[in-house]
């Protein structure tokens, strides 16, 4: 199931893992888009559902581990859901209108808001998103201020960027990358740990003087809690050959995706470490819900 409407990055990346994970299985893969309340509608209906294996979640750190300190919920998705395997791990990069803001590095940027304290603001697809929080740790980290401009969707905040009407925004690697190539835009800092293949001269923002800044829009597959071990293994084993098919690989390279095939143990304790992360962030910034 994908909890976000279709052609999004979750339902892509869930319909290109169904026919390998359909192959390995020897059963009939069909992805459901059940979509609404920033993927919590879809999360909470896999969460309630039987522990047998044929219901499974294709979530992300939003919906798995940002949600939790913003809505009220119903279910804690990380007690009503068993990892099974992490699928994509997507970087964002900080970058900037090269009209509004004249900045070559992010800390120029830093430099910049340093010596107009509260005239720049920075725009993200809403509230709670991780280019918002992304944000917020670029504030906290260095002690600067920018307003944050919410909007409805990645693609409106990323146009009001490209247009002028908002300076500053983080963004995933291959959505930014043809408008860094066409000049609209101009990519400071990525967050990944290491460079990536599409935008080799880009620094990371650890390189950039912002210490342990790594963040990454992850992707993973999800049971409901309580799926039998020998069937967690069964799953994770259909992931891990999915993730190798010539489709997936030439998508996640595309995305600038790390390799994150593993265990599904592996998983669990990967994501029992970035929980509190975003808890602390939301914590810090007073981030609410739009």
């Amino acid at each position: 199931m994908s909890p976000y409407p279709p052609g999004g990055t979750t339902d892509i990346l869930a319909r290109l893992l169904a026919p390998g994970m359909q192959k390995e299985l020897g059963k009939t893969v069909i992805v459901d888009n059940k979509a609404g309340a920033s993927s919590n509608i879809g999360t909470e209906f896999v969460g309630r559902a039987k522990p047998d294996g044929c219901t499974l979640l294709l979530g992300n750190n939003t919906g798995v581990v940002i949600n939790r300190n913003l809505y009220k919920l119903h279910l804690d998705p990380l007690k009503s859901l068993t990892p099974i395997g992490e699928v994509a791990a997507v970087p964002l990069v900080l970058y900037v209108n090269p009209g509004k803001i004249q900045v070559s590095s992010a800390q120029e940027l830093v430099d910049a808001l340093k010596k107009k304290p509260d005239q720049y603001s920075f725009a993200s697809g809403g509230s709670g998103s991780p280019q918002h929080l992304a944000g917020e740790m670029f504030k906290q980290m260095k002690a600067v201020n920018m307003l944050h401009v919410p909007y409805r969707g990645q693609g409106p905040a990323m146009n009001d960027v490209i247009a002028g009407h908002v300076p500053i925004a983080f963004e995933t690697t291959a959505v930014l990358l043809p408008h860094v190539k066409a000049g609209s835009v101009k990519a400071l800092a990525t967050t990944s740990a290491a460079r990536t293949k599409i935008l080799p001269d880009v620094p990371t923002m650890a390189e950039s003087g912002f210490k342990d800044f790594v963040i990454e829009n992850w992707y993973g597959v999800f049971a409901p809690a309580g799926t039998p071990p020998e069937l967690v293994e069964k799953l994770n084993k259909a992931v891990n050959v999915a993730l190798k098919t010539p489709q997936m690989t030439r998508a996640l390279e595309q995305m600038a995706s790390s390799d994150v095939a593993g265990s599904a143990s592996a998983f669990a304790d990967f994501i029992g470490k970035e929980a509190p992360v975003w808890t602390d962030v939301v914590q810090k910034s007073g981030a609410k819900v739009d």
